[in-house]
């Protein structure tokens, strides 16, 4: 009998797993480790959001198996937010499906529409699944720049005309994880009409759609005409209404993809717990004030984890939206490569980040640091920080007034 299992032998070694093991080891020992590694929010969901799902749950007939596509309360409330927040009609009968989180719902697509040996174009550094979640279907990928520039569309050309067979997926990203970039309307209406002559399937990653900064909102895909002819949406209700662990998200969009994905979730789940599919639907209809609180929330943390890591020896770009800055090592430490250097901040200065090349192999030379951590303790990380660069020899500058 073979331990050689066909989909394990394809996953390569989850490399921010060992940074885990050291952080998880660090804190048993009693260490206080500042953790901006993995973005998970450390605020609670909304007060009447909570209220519903115990509501909901003392209900006796709550407790039944739910609906794998998602309550129909649901698939309207989200239709309503697409819009509200886009100007975008969907039908919430064949255009909007339930999903347990966005990477749920990638998996799941993936599962529906590929075939070993299809091959599809994904950004390069990523987050995991808009790779592994093809890579355990059986499809080969393709890594295409996540830049959205001229050299992204000459990829993209290359990618046509140099692959066997031809890609026939595309997955996007912005604002992206872990990179934080953004792109405006005018990017996806290139993109669709790309999409359009290729015959490619465009996957959209919109988790972050809510977290964006100084008054500048992320566009939908879905608002370019005609783009539910190629496109599928994902969003999610993990950072916008701090419910990571709700695990509720949604695929919006193309007729077919969505059928196709509704009928692989039948055979694989009954839908989300029916309580927190009736507290979703409390989030998008209700109050949401939570969104603007949030945002402001995160665009303060950036502007203190920017303002403070510099005054300590380390520049890090200003991100235009997500929970995450994408933060290039320090010059002076560079050689020293990604994972070793998450290894010695967690070590010595007491902060876990998220090695770059964890995300791929472009993203060797950067570390993500999530904003997950209050004002205070973004000071003491790079307090931390500041001391371990003096320790190495890097020269931190002299801040104002200091002798």
């Amino acid at each position: 009998m073979s331990d050689e299992f066909y989909r394990i032998k394809r996953l390569p070694p989850y490399v921010i797993a060992e940074v885990n093991a050291m952080r998880a080891a660090a804190r048993a020992a009693g260490e206080d480790i500042i953790d901006l590694g993995m973005g998970n929010p450390d605020l609670p969901p909304p007060d009447h959001v909570i209220a519903k799902l115990v509501e909901v749950a003392q209900k006796p007939d709550a407790h039944g198996y739910s609906q794998s596509k998602g309550i129909p309360g649901l698939r309207r409330a989200q239709a309503n937010y697409y819009a509200r927040r886009f100007g975008v009609e969907v039908d919430p009968e064949t255009e909007v499906v339930v999903t347990m989180g966005s990477k749920e719902g990638l998996a799941s697509l993936a599962t529906a529409i590929t075939a070993p040996g299809d091959v599809v174009l994904a950004p390069n550094p990523s987050y995991p699944i808009h790779t592994f979640g093809f890579i355990i279907a059986g499809a080969t990928i393709r890594s295409v720049p996540t830049t959205p520039d001229e050299n992204y569309f000459r990829a993209l050309e290359r990618a046509m005309h140099f692959t066997v067979p031809r890609p026939s997926i595309l997955v996007v990203n912005y604002p992206g994880n872990p990179t934080a970039e953004t792109v405006d309307l005018a990017f996806y209406d290139r993109l669709v009409a790309w999409a359009k002559e290729n015959q490619v399937w465009i996957l959209s990653d919109l988790a972050y759609s809510e977290l964006y900064f100084d008054g500048n909102p992320t566009p939908s895909i879905l608002q370019v005409p005609g783009a539910k002819d190629v496109a599928i949406e994902f969003t999610s209700m993990s950072k916008t209404y701090s419910m990571a662990g709700w695990r509720m998200g949604f695929a919006v969009g193309n007729q077919k993809l969505i059928a196709a994905m509704t009928r692989v979730k039948s055979y694989l789940d009954y839908g989300a717990f029916t309580p927190i599919q009736a507290a979703a639907c409390a989030a998008l209809n209700g109050p949401q004030d939570i969104v603007e609180k949030n945002r402001q929330l995160y665009q303060k943390r950036r502007d203190v984890m920017v303002e403070s890591f510099a005054r300590a020896g380390w520049d890090i770009p200003s991100p235009r939206a997500s929970m995450f800055a994408w933060a290039p090592l320090p010059p002076a430490l560079k050689e020293m490569g990604s994972l070793e250097f998450s290894k010695q901040l967690l070590t010595h200065a007491k902060v876990a980040v998220a090695p770059g090349v964890g995300y791929g192999e472009d993203g060797e030379g950067f570390v993500r640091i999530a904003m997950v951590e209050n004002e205070q303790r973004l000071r003491q990380a790079a307090r931390n920080v500041k001391k371990y660069l003096q320790s190495m020899g890097v020269n931190t500058p002299v801040t104002k007034g200091a002798a």
